[in-house]
């Protein structure tokens, strides 16, 4: 019978991969209907996040005065990255800030090459037509770059603030950083302080209204860029679909292959970015117009 040939009878349940740019999805998709939490990208995420902390308890278990193999690498990068954070928030608030400003830029520069191992955000369920790439039905993906997610770059983002009014408030307190966005600067007294104090606070409430937009800036800037990275490899791989066997297979690999590279550069660019606009957010809110430290 030429039923028990088909894909359905051969391979009913059967992982396939959905290389069509219209089968992504913005949102993440359950894993389980029944946990509507975890999702194909939080199954990244914490793949990720068990990567790193093994990787860092290995690079630290054994310490030694002359650092050597992946000790050596670990103390380099964060050596690196201290420094670099260093010239921007100030040594009066690099200690405090610095575990939380690394990790964003670690966990997101490794989210982000994460996604572009080959079947992250390919791999899926679905039902098999015949043919070895083609799917009846747009099935979701096993696995998501966590920052293809909105929901991950979101939190990131709501997280870093909440940190930055919390190092603001006790750098500066209220009073001081209410002074600091609402009051004439340049030492300006007398009459025309009082003139220009309904400027300087009007240009204080846009200020406030910028902090507000800080985080969705800093989540759609992220999520955009590496989300338009994952579509741009599914078209790129689906544009050979058309030729004949094997040229299909092989165009699927050399067509997104110089784009592997360029989103190489671009998962570091943007962890970069994420990370360095933290900084400068709090070298803002926590150093006065001369850039002395305030206490």
């Amino acid at each position: 019978m030429l039923e028990s040939t088909t894909w359905e009878a051969r391979f009913p349940m059967e992982l396939h991969p959905i290389l069509l740019a219209e089968n992504i999805r913005i949102n993440a998709e359950p894993l389980i209907p029944e946990v509507a939490w975890f999702t194909n990208s939080y199954l990244v995420t914490l793949l990720v996040t068990l990567l790193l902390v093994i990787w860092a308890r290995s690079a630290t278990r054994k310490m030694k005065l002359v650092p050597q193999g992946g000790q050596n690498l670990f103390e380099a990068i964060i050596e690196t990255l201290y420094g670099t954070f260093e010239g921007i928030v100030g040594k009066h608030m690099i200690a405090r800030v610095f575990p939380l400003i690394a990790t964003l830029f670690i966990f997101i520069l490794i989210a982000n090459w994460f996604g572009l191992i080959p079947g992250v955000g390919t791999i899926g369920w679905g039902e098999p037509e015949p043919g070895l790439f083609a799917i009846k039905e747009a099935a979701p993906p096993l696995v998501r770059p966590p920052n293809a997610d909105l929901n991950m770059t979101l939190a990131m983002a709501l997280v870093f603030m909440c940190m930055w009014f919390y190092w603001t408030m006790s750098e500066v307190g209220l009073i001081g950083f209410l002074r600091e966005n609402f009051e004439p600067k340049g030492g300006i007294k007398g009459l025309l302080w009082a003139l220009l104090l309904p400027l300087f606070i009007f240009v204080g409430i846009i200020e406030m209204i910028s902090i507000v937009f800080r985080p969705v800036s800093l989540s759609l800037r992220l999520f955009g860029n590496i989300f338009a990275g994952e579509t741009l490899l599914h078209t790129m791989s689906s544009l050979g679909d058309s030729f004949p066997v094997p040229l299909n297979y092989i165009c699927s690999v050399l067509f997104p292959l110089p784009f592997y590279f360029l989103e190489l550069l671009v998962g570091l660019l943007q962890a970069f970015v994420f990370s360095l606009l933290c900084a400068v957010y709090i070298r803002l809110s926590t150093t006065h117009p001369e850039g002395e430290a305030v206490h």
